[in-house]
Formats: C-alpha cells, sequence, structure tokens
C-alpha cells in the first residue's frame, strides 16, 4: 500500500512539471527569434550604406540612372531599411516610365531635340519644333513621324497615363490666311499630334490638346538659339486620379 501510494504521488508529480519544459522551449525560441531581429536590422541599415554607395559610383559612369539621384541625398539621421524596390529592382511606374522615356530621348537620333523633365509630380518629354515641322507649317514632317511612333510603343505601355499635348511658339509674329497669330498655329500643331496618336491607337480619352503660342517661353526670346528652344511641342504626362 505504501509503496502504491508513494508511486502515484511521484507520477502525479512529474506529470504536473512537464509544463517548465515546454515553458523553456517558448523562452529559447523568443530568444534566438530576437537576437534574429536584432542581427537583421544591423544587417539591413549596413547593406543600404553600401547600396547607396553602389549607385553612387554607378551614376558617375552610367547617365541612365538619373532617376535614382534622389536616393542619395537621405539624411544620416533617418533611420532607413531595405525595401522590396531595393531588393527586387522594382520602382514606381512614374520612375519607371520617366526612366523609358528618358533612356530613348538619349538614344534617339534626334537625341539633339529631345529633352525631358519632371515638374511639378509631371513627366514632360519636350521636342523641338525644328524636328517637328516646317516653319510656319503644323503638318508633320518625316522626322516627326519616327520621333512620334517611338513614344507612342513606350506609351502603349502605361495606359493609366493621360498624356496632355502642348504646343508652343516664340515671339516672332506669324499673319497667314490660315494662321492669323502664335494662338493659331500652336493649337493646330498640338491638335495634328493629337489626330496622328490617335490614328495609331492611343486611346483618345487619354489625349488633350492646347496650344499656348508665344505665352509660356522657355527662355527669353532675345536670340535665334532661345527661340528655337521655346518652339517646342511637349507631351505632359500625369498618372489618372483614381475615383472610389
Amino acid at each position: 500500500m505504501r509503496d502504491n501510494t508513494y508511486n502515484s504521488t511521484f507520477i502525479t508529480y512529474d506529470d504536473e512539471a512537464t509544463w517548465l519544459v515546454t515553458y523553456a522551449d517558448l523562452m529559447t525560441i523568443m530568444l534566438v527569434f530576437f537576437v534574429l531581429l536584432y542581427t537583421l536590422s544591423f544587417f539591413e541599415k549596413e547593406r543600404y550604406k553600401r547600396t547607396i554607395e553602389t549607385i553612387k559610383i554607378r551614376v558617375e559612369s552610367n547617365e541612365n540612372l538619373i532617376g535614382l539621384m534622389e536616393l542619395m541625398e537621405i539624411p544620416e539621421s533617418v533611420d532607413t531599411q531595405i525595401t522590396i524596390e531595393d531588393v527586387t529592382g522594382l520602382r514606381s511606374r512614374e520612375k519607371s516610365l520617366f526612366e523609358n522615356i528618358t533612356k530613348f530621348a538619349r538614344s534617339s537620333k534626334q537625341k539633339q531635340n529631345i529633352s525631358t523633365r519632371i515638374l511639378d509630380g509631371k513627366i514632360i518629354v519636350s521636342i523641338k519644333g525644328k524636328a517637328l515641322f516646317n516653319s510656319g507649317s503644323a503638318a508633320l514632317n518625316n522626322t516627326a513621324i519616327s520621333i512620334f511612333d517611338e513614344i507612342i510603343l513606350i506609351l502603349y505601355d502605361y495606359p493609366e497615363f493621360n498624356i496632355n499635348i502642348k504646343g508652343h511658339t516664340d515671339d516672332s509674329p506669324i499673319s497667314t490666311a490660315i494662321f492669323p497669330s502664335n494662338w493659331e498655329l500652336s493649337a493646330v500643331r498640338a491638335t495634328t499630334v493629337l489626330k496622328y496618336l490617335i490614328s495609331k491607337g492611343v486611346n483618345p480619352q487619354r489625349l488633350t490638346a492646347t496650344g499656348y503660342g508665344e505665352i509660356m517661353p522657355l527662355l527669353p526670346n532675345t536670340s535665334e538659339e532661345n527661340k528655337a528652344q521655346n518652339r517646342r511641342v511637349e507631351f505632359v504626362l500625369e498618372k489618372k486620379t483614381t475615383q472610389n
């Protein structure tokens, strides 16, 4: 009887103590987990610094990485981490479009007549008028066709962007039966470009065309070189706003 009672009591005590094993395992796992988090946090900061240094070197030797310049201006005090974009190389659609358009502009045979920039969150592609139209004309020349066909191929891949076509002239007066002033000339040129894009399958709902005449020059109209810069057609690309 005594032996049986002792054995029963011992077994009950041993069963109740098994929770300590589970508890110890849990504490060990949590310790490993927090050590891992600390290690990853330190690794991400160091990797970020190395990534930025690599980008700086590549930018100096590769002009196509202009879209990454803003990454180098992050202050030291900011607690930064490697993002999915850094790991996968993916970027926002805006940056992707800007990089593709800029790559085209710099590799085009007409690169001296094409420029790109970002202003107020909008991508602007500027093409000098001499590459598109003859003087005083709103009919597209052969050079214009080749430029627009390349741009259209890029825009096909970004259907979420609206395209505002803007026509600009210099301040040299014009007065003909077709174009009484620079307003009419710039407006018809912009509309001509719009019609061409539609003929190539660009959705008309993405397009608008506006003529500004000479009122929005890039440079003062004080020399022939400046006037040549001011005579231009611009594509202003802006992502459509989502509506709930």
